[in-house]
């Protein structure tokens, strides 16, 4: 099934090869236990299952989107199958009533005149479709000030309205993948304390489009379409263009926004497929297009994370956590985002059973659910089990926590550990990277890093770590496109990756002491809690 299977199976042979084979067990202090390491590599590389279980969630599931049956079916499926390696209490956790669920069921978009041509794209998630096929007159009325919208007003009623102006396509002079170099690394060490934390978004075009959206929903065309924002060659980003939960009003704040009920079906195109059709309106060329759009949505899904355990023998109240988030977008099927991180946590669990080792403290596995809405699984989670991150007020199981271990930057090889400015950990990752230093693995920075669940555990004062992953194709093809599919998957990257996450578990479920935490910070008030970090 896997053509590379052959050369991998050398590459690990050599990898375990050069272990050293002499014990050095010890838990007092920050040492190496060499000769459990030895048993991980062994089964990671020798017997590694990471491939198989990333082309079920990916290939079999498909897209997992939250509140849609895939990922339903893909968390029944992994609580089965860590049923079947002999984890614990593996189960779906229910954290609450995540809102509407969404399911594409048919997509077709054809140019039917001046000449027939197929056109490229998707609809954006939690958007109604058409009322079967329909064809309509396609209009050019790009959104460049809220000028425009007098300008289009009474003149795109019942057509298909292309939204914003051509995207300009460069020739791609630098390749699309790529690995950290040691001076990329190397800069990552360092702090720049007059960095943001956060991600920084163009609030004014942002606002710009959610009043054209509601321009345009009052006006009544048949679809709206619009290039994707980046990407080409028929590489195509698509996300969210409707709300998946009504019943819930906006947090205020430049945040902020209601979706129109009225909306129409809203189409991501290949940018070159969109610039074509842009440039035939500006020439006054008539445009026809046959639209067939069919999106499923259903109420008040429940919404869930899988959970399992690996039980722990004199520190077995105390947990080391591991995880990642399982949902996706729908545009490919969730293979780098983050489907790869899944398999690989799943992977790292069994590896920890399978290698016979012994954990003290208990292991739990957490595939997260909501992810790509806010981080709503984790954060659901913690506050039911750790802490209330809005007043701070702790439960008993937040200091039985020693470190939360995620994964979240596609199918990169983990080249470091992103330290969130826990200080004190870094004579005890020091130490637990050295057995990886052939593998790449060498890099600690205090920076924070965002987006990932993480965060959740860190916003409560509960170490929690991501991975550095070399890029790969990460942010140029594959985070959140119709491209992001197991074929983009590395599987050496894959393996090294549980093996690593495996080792580090392991070592802090056996350390003497938890791992040492930073001050517990300052309640967070639910505005800034609920902003969105995607």
């Amino acid at each position: 099934m896997y053509a590379p299977r052959a050369r991998l199976a050398l590459v690990a042979a050599c990898l375990v090869i050069a272990l050293p084979l002499s014990a050095q067990v010890g838990t007092s202090s920050n040492d190496v236990d060499y000769d459990a390491i030895y048993r991980l590599k062994d089964e990671g590389f020798q017997r590694s299952q990471v491939m198989d279980i990333a082309s079920y969630i990916t290939d079999v599931y498909g897209p997992r989107l939250t509140g849609s049956p895939n990922i339903r079916a893909a968390g029944e499926w992994a609580v089965k199958k860590l049923t079947e390696w002999g984890a614990v209490h593996a189960r779906l956790e229910d954290w609450g009533t995540f809102g509407r669920g969404w399911v594409n069921q048919h997509y077709e978009a054809n140019v039917v005149a001046p000449s027939p041509w197929p056109l490229i794209g998707l609809p954006k998630a939690w958007t109604p479709g058409t009322e079967g096929t329909v064809t309509a007159e396609a209009i050019y009325a790009p959104i460049e000030s809220e000028k425009d919208f007098e300008t289009w007003r009474g003149k795109v009623k019942g057509k298909i309205v292309l939204t914003t102006p051509i995207r300009e396509v460069k020739p791609s002079f630098e390749p699309l993948a790529s690995r950290y170099t040691d001076k990329e690394l190397s800069d990552l060490q360092e702090i720049d304390p007059k960095a943001a934390n956060q991600r920084r978004y163009d609030m004014s075009r942002i606002q710009l489009m959610r009043k054209a959206l509601t321009f345009f929903a009052d006006e009544a065309p048949v679809a709206l379409m619009e290039p994707s924002r980046s990407g080409d060659g028929g590489t195509l980003f698509v996300q969210q263009g409707g709300a998946y939960n009504l019943k819930q009003p906006p947090p205020p704040g430049p945040y902020s926004f209601t979706y129109p009920a009225n909306a129409p079906a809203q189409i991501v195109l290949a940018v070159e497929h969109y610039d074509r059709l842009a440039r035939m309106l500006e020439k006054k060329v008539p445009v026809t297009i046959e639209l067939n759009v069919q999106n499923k949505m259903t109420e008040d899904e429940k919404a869930f994370n899988v959970v399992a355990e690996l039980p722990g023998t004199d520190k077995a109240d105390e947990i080391v956590m591991l995880g990642a988030h399982f949902d996706s977008w729908h545009g490919g099927t969730g293979a780098t985002d983050n489907g790869a991180g899944s398999a690989v946590m799943l992977e790292a669990l069994r590896i920890l059973k399978a290698s016979g080792v012994t954990l003290r403290r208990t292991v739990r596995l957490a595939l997260w659910s909501g992810e790509e809405q806010g981080l709503l699984g984790s954060k659901a989670y913690v506050k039911d089990h750790f802490a209330d991150r809005e007043t701070m007020q702790l439960k008993p199981e937040h200091g039985k926590v020693s470190a939360y271990f995620n994964v979240d930057n596609g199918t990169g090889a983990i080249r470091g550990v992103y330290l969130q400015g826990n200080e004190a950990v870094v004579p005890i990752f020091t130490s637990w990277m050295q057995p990886f230093e052939n593998l790449g693995m060498k890099t600690l920075t205090l920076q924070n890093t965002g987006g990932t669940d993480h965060l959740s555990f860190d916003a409560v004062g509960i170490p929690g770590f991501q991975f550095i992953q070399d890029p790969v194709e990460y942010d140029t093809r594959t985070h959140h496109s119709n491209m992001d599919v197991y074929d983009r998957l590395q599987a050496s990257d894959m393996m090294k990756n549980a093996v690593i996450v495996a080792s580090f578990v392991y070592h802090a479920a056996n350390r003497d002491a938890k791992l040492p935490r930073k001050p517990l910070p300052k309640p967070q008030p639910a505005q800034q809690s609920n902003r969105s970090t995607q």
